[in-house]
């Protein structure tokens, strides 16, 4: 059964002059048109203040991680090897977005080509599930490290890492190719217009002029099996690591051990609620508020990128205290 088109059920809060579009043929679109947040576009310069603080602190935050890990000696090891590669995906994330976001918040560049809009998909979808795969591999190296600690740097090696890395990588390259290579294909008529801030898959594939059967099942399998298994394996890797500290003996252990670990299962929390909520909202919250929908769809991609490093710097000792010194050393 062929869906409606998306922007048929927003068409009034289109600010755009759609009376010639039914005679409009965008079979081989070369362009699209963001519109950013429909129904606060009196509001983008301010809408803009938060996001802009958003990704400078996920920018200043990430690439701290990144330079304390590089130059102390003490953090070169598995745990925080994960932790450069979650800074780089939050990086590669909000860079996908937020430029392009700005640039229509600030300048009305509204327009994205049509394969720049493709690539950007690509890039938010790919690295999103790299991102997703980092977390299981972080959850892995927290169950070695609390449930057989002697054991951790010989089955955690640096070989055994970047095989992970490079596992985690080509998963996210190849299971994502199938959404713009569909994407592509689809023929576009009446309109161009996104409603969004960014070429997010589904509001993409909705314009199209067809039946989008074959990309809306394979993106809801990619959620529920891929995502799902990630969030499976984590669930099971956290089971056995709280079964494990429940066992010691102290209070005081039991508290340091979790310590160990309470940072991760922040980061995880703040990845995959908003997540969550905007997949549900996209898909099941047609009586939400067009803005929320795209506000939340944005949230999700800015928000963990914002408070990993945040979360890492204040509960990782190690990181906190190289981070006391180099503020110590700048000001001696």
């Amino acid at each position: 059964m062929q869906e409606t088109p998306f922007f048929l059920s927003v068409g009034h809060l289109l600010p755009f002059t759609m009376s010639d579009s039914n005679s409009t043929d965008f079979t081989n679109p070369t362009t699209f048109i963001l519109l950013g947040i429909p129904g606060l576009e009196a509001g983008h310069i301010w809408i803009s203040i938060p996001f802009c603080t958003m990704y400078a602190i996920a920018i200043l935050g990430n690439f701290t991680i990144l330079f304390i890990v590089k130059t102390e000696p003490s953090l070169h090891g598995p745990m925080y090897y994960f932790l450069c590669m979650l800074a780089v995906t939050d990086l590669v994330l909000s860079t996908s977005i937020v430029p392009k976001m700005l640039s229509i918040f600030w300048f009305y560049s509204r327009e994205i080509n049509f394969s720049a809009c493709l690539t950007q998909m690509y890039f938010i979808l790919s690295f999103f599930l790299i991102q997703s795969g980092i977390l299981v591999a972080m959850a892995f190296d927290r169950y070695v490290a609390i449930c057989d600690p002697l054991r951790h740097s010989t089955i955690l090696t640096n070989t055994v890492v970047a095989k992970i890395f490079l596992a985690v990588v080509l998963r996210g390259i190849m299971l994502i190719l199938p959404y713009p290579f569909l994407a592509r294909r689809w023929p576009y008529c009446r309109t161009n217009i996104i409603p969004n801030t960014y070429c997010e898959h589904i509001a993409v594939v909705k314009l199209a002029c067809t039946d989008i059967s074959i990309s809306s099942y394979y993106s809801l399998s990619v959620a529920f099996l891929v995502i799902g298994m990630d969030v499976f394996f984590i669930t099971v890797s956290y089971t056995q690591i709280l079964r494990a500290i429940f066992s010691l003996p102290t209070k005081e252990a039991r508290l340091k051990t979790f310590g160990t670990c309470g940072s991760h299962l922040c980061v995880i929390l703040a990845f995959y609620i908003p997540h969550l909520f905007a997949a549900l909202t996209q898909r099941f919250g047609q009586n939400v508020v067009l803005y929320l929908r795209v506000l939340m769809a944005n949230m999700y991609l800015l928000v963990p990128p914002m408070l990993n490093p945040i979360i890492y710097g204040a509960k990782t000792q190690q990181i906190w205290d190289r981070l006391l010194q180099l503020f110590a050393n700048k000001v001696t």
